[in-house]
C-alpha cells in the first residue's frame, strides 16, 4: 500500500516525504504540478516510488486505477499565494481539488490528512477552531475555508480519518522557491547577506512599525503534529498547527540578523542599535493589501492538545536562528 502526498515537491510536502524517508517509508508516490520546475530539487535527497502530475493522479484515482492501492492521503498540494485575483483558479485548485480527493477517499476507505490555513480567521482576535472566529480576507482564504466547511459536513458520517491542520506562518528547509511567498525568515536571511538589510512594513493595523505580531511555526513541528496523526487513525477533526506564541517581525528580523552576524564572528546587536545602523529599514505598507492583511495571529492548541498532541513547540529565538545557520551553511557549501 502507498502514501500519496500532493504538493510533494513543495515546502511542506517534501519535508514530510523525508520524514518519512528518515521512518524507512519509501513506497510513496509524489503528486505536484511542476510547472515551476524549481522545485524538484526539493525531492532530489529523497526516497519515492512514483511520481504523478496533480491532474494526472486525479483523473485515474477517479477512474478506478488505484482503488486497492493506496493507504493514506497527505494532501499539501495548494496555490497558496494570499494575493492571487483569480478567484475561478483559486477555487478550482484549492477547493473543487480537495473536495474531489476526499470523496474518493472515503468512498473507498483511504485516510486523508490535509493542509489548511490559519488564513481563514482573517482579521480576527481569537484562533479558535469554531465557525464564529472565521472570516477570510482574501480568496486564498476563502478556497481553504470552503473546504474545511465541506469537511465538518463530512465528519459526523466518515468512514475514515479524516485529519485537517490549519497552519500558521510556517518557515523552515524547502522554501526557496516560494518567492515572496516565503517565510519572514527566508527574506530576513537572504536580504541581509545579499545588501546587509533587510526590510519590513512600517505601521499597520493600529501596531507599530515591524511589531505586527504573527504565530511562526517551525516546518518540523508541522511535520511532527501530521506524523502524529498518521500514528493515530482513529483521531479526525480540523487542528490549529502554530507554536501557540505571537511574535513580531523585528524579532523574528533580529534573530535572523544576529545569527547572520554571529556566522561572522559579530556581536549581537538591540533593535534598537539595528534600527540606528540601518539594518532594519520599514518600507511603506502595500496599498493592496490594506484589508486583507494579518496584523496578528496566535493558534489556541487546545483541540491540539487534547487531541493527544503534547510535544513543545519551539519558539522563535530557538527555531530562527538554527534555520538561519543552516541557510547559511547551504548558501557556503554551494550547489
Amino acid at each position: 500500500m502507498y502514501t500519496v502526498i500532493t504538493g510533494a515537491a513543495g515546502f511542506i510536502g517534501s519535508n514530510l516525504v523525508r520524514a518519512l524517508n528518515s521512518r524507512g517509508v519509501t513506497d510513496i508516490w509524489a503528486v505536484d504540478d511542476l510547472t515551476d520546475s524549481a522545485k524538484f530539487r526539493n525531492l532530489v535527497d529523497c526516497e519515492i516510488a512514483d511520481y504523478f502530475d496533480k491532474d494526472e493522479f486525479l483523473e485515474r484515482i477517479t477512474a478506478g486505477d488505484y482503488d486497492d492501492e493506496i493507504a493514506v492521503v497527505l494532501h499539501q498540494g495548494a496555490c497558496s499565494d494570499t494575493v492571487e485575483t483569480d478567484g475561478r483558479y483559486m477555487m478550482r485548485n484549492n477547493y473543487r481539488y480537495s473536495v474531489t480527493l476526499l470523496d474518493h477517499c472515503q468512498d473507498n476507505d483511504i485516510r486523508m490528512l490535509y493542509a489548511s490555513s490559519a488564513a481563514v480567521y482573517g482579521a480576527g482576535s481569537v484562533f479558535v477552531e469554531k465557525r464564529q472566529c472565521e472570516a477570510p480576507l482574501n480568496v486564498y482564504a476563502y478556497s481553504k475555508w470552503l473546504f474545511d466547511q465541506y469537511v465538518r459536513r463530512a465528519l459526523p458520517e466518515r468512514t475514515v480519518q479524516i485529519a485537517g491542520f490549519r497552519y500558521f506562518n510556517v518557515y523552515g528547509r524547502g522554501e526557496q522557491h516560494k518567492g515572496r511567498m516565503a517565510s519572514v525568515a527566508l527574506h530576513c536571511v537572504n536580504q541581509y547577506r545579499e545588501e546587509g538589510r533587510v526590510r519590513l512594513f512600517e505601521r499597520s493595523g493600529g501596531y507599530s512599525a515591524g511589531e505586527q505580531q504573527r504565530d511562526f511555526v517551525s516546518v518540523d513541528d508541522v511535520v511532527a503534529v501530521s506524523l502524529y496523526f498518521l500514528d493515530h487513525p482513529e483521531k479526525s477533526g480540523i487542528y490549529n498547527v502554530g507554536s501557540g506564541i505571537a511574535a513580531s517581525f523585528n524579532s523574528v528580523a533580529m534573530a535572523a540578523v544576529n545569527t547572520c552576524r554571529a556566522q561572522a564572528g559579530e556581536p549581537p546587536a538591540t533593535l534598537a542599535e539595528l534600527l540606528r545602523q540601518g539594518v532594519i529599514e520599514y518600507i511603506p505598507f502595500p496599498a493592496e493589501l490594506i484589508g486583507k492583511y494579518q496584523n496578528y495571529t496566535q493558534a489556541d492548541l487546545s483541540a491540539l492538545r487534547a487531541a493527544g498532541y503534547d510535544a513543545p513547540m519551539r519558539r522563535v529565538e530557538e527555531a530562527v536562528p538554527a534555520y538561519a545557520e543552516s541557510l547559511i551553511s547551504t548558501a557556503r557549501s554551494g550547489p
